[in-house]
């Protein structure tokens, strides 16, 4: 099943089915307005959805033509968004560059910072920049989207609440993130709002692609129209998101409509260093920082730039068939 919110002039939108190809979809009013009165009654809901979203398949109901354009980020506003850092490859590669080493404690305690919910970008909506200085960077990743959670559940049972998944775009202000850190509290400033793939779906409509509560997929990261990054999803993760949401209800339960992130998608090369990029053969990064960390430790200085106003980053994960599954995160950086 595969879900969308579209523009009604409120501020969290109307639910609809969307058909698999992503080309047509159906009102869900009838059922839930809302992705989030969906999720809060979801055990009830669900079923009633899957019914309408076969019906949309057959076309035996009303369906208007899918626009992705059109589409907020599935839930325009959660109760919350808590982004973790399952691939371990991608920090290692940030302290390497600075000469640090990676705590011991990374590779079985997860890192999760819990990130502004209230807002989020629209899929095509531009990403505003108030100074380049900044330095914006794009961070592409995974995320699930849950009901609700008891505290203290095991990572097993945490897999039975992963109703939904999506597609990511987690800016990230990298100019100002050290001096934040440096304060002790963590991310704030230099997080701003994110981008939600058009779509969200259920892990059933991945088949064998969705094992291990992770997606073994390539996530296609484009720059400005080239490719900058194909790291598959699947690889060099150190942890899952059924641990991932574990992690974060360890010490509270989690509120259906709980979104959380895997952390950018970060695999090594073929030789078991640093990813190549895409141009070369390789699987390329998720995020122009693990470019630069790469290009430090090679050549003692980074030389890639960050985005800058004009540039334009797409996010998107196709099947084996080269069908988009979610449709695509497509943004363009202003000055604001």
């Amino acid at each position: 099943m595969k879900l969308a919110t579209l523009d009604n002039g409120t501020r969290d939108g109307k639910l609809v089915v969307v058909s698999k190809d992503l080309t047509r979809c159906s009102a869900a009013g009838y059922i839930a307005p809302t992705l989030q009165a969906a999720l809060d009654d979801w055990e009830r809901i669900a079923p009633e959805l899957e019914l309408l979203a076969r019906d949309v398949e057959h076309e035996t109901v009303p369906c208007e033509r899918f626009h992705e354009r059109q589409a907020h980020s599935p839930l325009p506003r959660a109760y919350q968004w808590a982004d973790g850092s399952a691939y371990i490859n991608h920090v290692e590669l940030v302290r390497q560059a600075r000469g640090a080493t990676v705590p011991e404690s990374f590779y079985t305690d997860p890192l999760m910072y819990q990130g502004g919910s209230d807002s989020f970008l629209r899929p095509r909506q531009d990403i505003p920049l108030g100074d380049p200085a900044w330095g914006c960077d794009m961070e592409g990743e995974i995320t699930c989207i849950t009901d609700d959670v008891p505290m203290g559940v095991s990572a097993e049972e945490a897999a039975s609440h992963i109703k939904l998944l999506m597609l990511v775009n987690d800016v990230s202000l990298r100019g100002l993130i050290p001096a934040e850190l440096e304060k002790g509290f963590g991310f704030f400033q230099s997080k701003p709002a994110s981008a939600f793939s058009p779509v969200a779906v259920t892990p059933d409509e991945l088949g064998e692609a969705w094992a291990d509560y992770l997606i073994h997929l390539p996530l296609m990261v484009d720059l400005n129209g080239a490719p900058f990054g194909r790291a598959n999803a699947g690889k060099d993760a150190t942890f899952n998101l059924a641990q991932l949401v574990a992690h974060a209800a360890k010490t509270r339960n989690l509120g259906a409509g709980t979104v959380i992130g895997t952390g950018t998608i970060s695999n090594k090369g073929a030789d078991g260093g640093p990813g190549q990029p895409v141009a070369e053969g390789g699987a390329g990064y998720s995020c122009i920082a693990e470019i630069r960390m790469i290009e430090t430790i090679r050549d003692g200085a980074a030389k890639t730039p960050f985005m800058q106003v004009g540039d334009t980053v797409r996010i998107e994960m196709r099947d084996a068939h080269n069908h988009s599954i979610f449709g695509a995160i497509e943004q363009h950086v202003i000055a604001v």
